[in-house]
């Protein structure tokens, strides 16, 4: 009868210095991000918008939570963001560099020779995306590599 009381002191034991040998990475968890406002699909993040909040548990059912607020600030909402609630890695993106409809300058970059033309993105595209565009002239439709000053490449990178 006496083992019980044993058993169960050095679960508590065990449990608590696996709690006092957890990882930097694991203690960085205990801190998350909030934003004190609605934000809004499309609304650009702002740093006066967030808040870092210390949590009483590990979070459930969401894998990847923002812990810093400079990991989404100056990023664009995909979704409703809650005052109070986390805010997941994927509810945010990169902000778009190329607009439907907007015309952008395009490059073919082939050894020395050197091609830009004018096209119409049929589609928004952040710096890397790969996007599909007309062309303004001939109305051929093609796709290219959108770079991070806002023009498109086109042909091997």
């Amino acid at each position: 009868m006496t083992r019980l009381p044993v058993a169960a002191a050095l679960r508590l034991v065990v449990a608590l210095a696996l709690l006092a040998a957890a990882s930097p990475a694991a203690r960085a968890q205990e801190q998350a991000v909030t934003p004190t406002r609605v934000i809004y699909p499309g609304q650009t993040v702002t740093p006066d918008a967030l808040q870092v909040v210390t949590l009483r548990r590990p979070p459930r059912g969401v894998s990847a939570i923002v812990v810093v607020p400079e990991e989404i600030t100056g990023k664009v909402a995909r979704r409703t963001l809650l005052p109070g609630r986390l805010i997941p890695q994927g509810s945010v993106r990169d902000p778009y560099l190329v607009e439907t409809g907007a015309p952008v300058t395009v490059t073919l970059v082939e050894g020395a020779l050197t091609i830009a033309l004018t096209a119409v993105p049929l589609q928004p595209g952040a710096a890397g995306d790969f996007i599909k565009l007309r062309n303004a002239d001939s109305g051929v439709v093609f796709s290219g590599v959108v770079l991070a000053d806002g023009t498109v490449r086109v042909g091997a990178l």
